[in-house]
């Protein structure tokens, strides 16, 4: 496990860009002050010492002299958006109450189906791996009603199930 000190040694980290840049010469296809860190399935690695790191995992040891102790939220969702300011160390029930809605979402709003045989709005929410019946309703709006309340009764970050597509800027 990489040090706090040794991080320094070989990296350098802008908070406010969330980007590395390399203040050694690594190997010779890398140069000083170049962008550190390779993208796979959305977050950005870095490899130091032989193993690979998560960029916002350095970060968070980089800005505060220990590896977070549990899971590293993305407040925003995107994953290579790695400013200090982004990032909070949660637990993993904490980190899937911000969480995008899923591509498969049919009625648009996460937590709402149809539910065909009883003809009505079915709601629903997911809190410590539990799933809560939140009722059915004729109308969709109740629904939905009924899901943000949970949200709020369940402290689900303000986030969570909202498109990335239009909200954010990508960085």
């Amino acid at each position: 496990m990489i040090t706090q000190e040794e991080l320094k040694k070989v990296l350098h980290y802008n908070k406010d860009s969330g980007v590395f840049v390399w203040i050694i010469k690594p190997c010779k296809n890398i140069s000083i002050n170049s962008v550190a860190g390779t993208l796979v399935n959305g977050y950005i690695y870095i490899r130091l010492n032989k193993k690979r790191y998560a960029v916002h995992r350095l970060a968070w040891l980089y800005e505060y002299g220990v590896m977070p102790s549990k899971h590293l939220d993305h407040i925003n969702r995107i994953k290579s958006d790695n400013r200090i300011a982004n990032l909070r160390d949660v637990s993993h029930s904490e980190n899937h109450k911000n969480m995008p809605k899923q591509s498969n979402n049919t009625s648009g709003v996460v937590g709402v189906k149809w539910d065909k045989s009883r003809n009505r709005w079915s709601a629903y929410i997911k809190v410590e791996q539990k799933n809560i019946f939140l009722g059915r309703y004729v109308e969709f709006s109740e629904a939905v009603n009924a899901r943000k309340n949970a949200e709020i009764l369940y402290g689900f970050h303000e986030n969570h199930g909202k498109d990335l597509d239009n909200e954010y800027e990508l960085y």
